[in-house]
C-alpha cells in the first residue's frame, strides 16, 4: 500500500519546506565528514507504524545510511523499545530528525487509536474505517496506518466512488432522482453510497437501489430499526461522533461498517524519540 514514489515526493517536499536554505545550525556546528549513531526510542506503548518512511527520509539525506529496523509496521511496542538504529552522517541525522520523527510519530498514534477501536468491537460483524478526514498530501499515509492498526480504508479520493451527500441532494432535488443518475452512468466497478440524516431519507435511499447507505448521526436505536428494515439488501453505515466510548454499542446494532473521522483528523501522536548513542 505504500507507493514510494509518492512517498519519496513527499519527503523531499517536507525537507524542503523545513531547511529552504539548508540547516544553519547544523552546518555552522558540525563537520560533513563527522558520523554518527543513534536510534529511535518508544517512550509509551502502542502500535508502531511508519518505520520504513523515517528509514527513507534519512536514506534521501545520506544514500549511505546503515539503518537496522528492530520493529516492524504492526508490532505492539512498549515504553523503552529500541524501533531501529541508524549510523550515518551526522549532519543528515540531525536534518531528517523531525520530519522522521513528525511522520513515525502521527502514523503510529493513528495505528494505536485505530487498533483501541478495532479491539473494542473485536467479535462484531462491524468493521471499523476512515474517512476523508485526513491531513492534506499525507493521505497516504493516514489511510496506510489505519490498515496497519487493524481498520479498513473508506474510498482514497472523490475518484473511486460514488458517494452521494446532502449538498448534492439538495442540488439534484431527491435522494431517488441522484441514485438513478448514478446508476445511469458509473462504471460496473463502482458502488453507490448515500449518506441519509433520518428514516424517513433511509427508506427512500433503500428503495432507490443504493449499494450502501451512511447512517449519519442516527441514534442506536434508529441505527437497530435501518438494520431491520435492510433485511441484509445493501451495506449499513455509521458515522458521526463515534468515539471509544460507544463504538461497541454501535456494533451491536448490527451495522457493516463504522466510520470514524477522527481516527485521523483528531489523532494523538505516539511518543517516539531520536536519540544519539556512543
Amino acid at each position: 500500500m505504500l507507493n514510494f514514489l509518492v512517498i519519496d515526493k513527499i519527503i523531499k517536499d517536507a525537507l524542503v519546506e523545513d531547511m529552504p536554505y539548508g540547516d544553519v545550525t547544523t552546518q555552522l556546528l558540525i563537520p560533513q565528514e563527522s558520523i554518527s549513531s543513534a536510534v529511535f526510542l518508544s517512550k509509551e506503548n502502542g502500535i508502531l507504524c511508519g518505520i520504513d518512511v523515517a528509514k527513507r527520509v534519512f536514506e534521501i539525506l545520506d544514500s549511505n545510511i546503515k539503518f537496522e529496523k528492530l520493529k516492524t509496521d504492526g508490532d505492539y511496542i512498549q515504553k523503552g523499545d529500541v524501533l531501529a538504529k541508524m549510523q550515518g552522517n551526522t549532519r543528515a541525522i540531525l536534518m531528517g530528525e523531525r520530519l522522521a520523527l513528525n511522520l513515525l510519530q502521527r502514523m503510529s498514534g493513528i495505528a494505536t487509536f485505530t487498533n483501541m477501536l478495532a479491539q473494542k468491537i473485536k467479535g462484531y460483524k462491524a468493521t471499523v474505517t476512515d474517512t476523508r478526514k485526513t491531513i492534506p498530501l499525507l493521505r497516504m499515509l493516514d489511510k496506510y496506518a489505519v490498515f496497519v492498526g487493524g481498520g479498513k480504508n473508506h474510498r482514497y479520493s472523490l475518484s473511486d466512488a460514488v458517494l452521494i451527500k446532502d449538498n448534492h441532494i439538495k442540488v439534484i432535488g431527491s435522494i431517488t432522482e441522484a441514485v438513478k443518475r448514478a446508476k445511469e452512468n458509473v462504471p460496473h466497478t463502482m458502488k453507490v453510497e448515500v449518506e441519509v440524516r433520518n428514516m424517513q431519507e433511509f427508506e427512500e435511499a433503500l428503495l432507490s437501489g443504493a449499494d450502501i447507505i451512511m447512517l449519519d448521526h442516527f441514534t442506536v436505536d434508529e441505527m437497530k430499526k435501518a438494520v431491520e428494515k435492510a433485511e441484509g439488501r445493501v451495506l449499513i453505515e455509521a458515522s458521526g461522533n463515534i468515539n471509544i466510548d460507544n463504538i461497541e454499542e454501535i456494533a451491536k446494532t448490527g451495522v457493516d461498517i463504522i466510520s470514524v473521522g477522527s481516527i485521523t483528523h483528531s489523532v494523538k501522536s505516539l511518543d517516539i524519540s531520536l536519540d544519539f548513542v556512543d
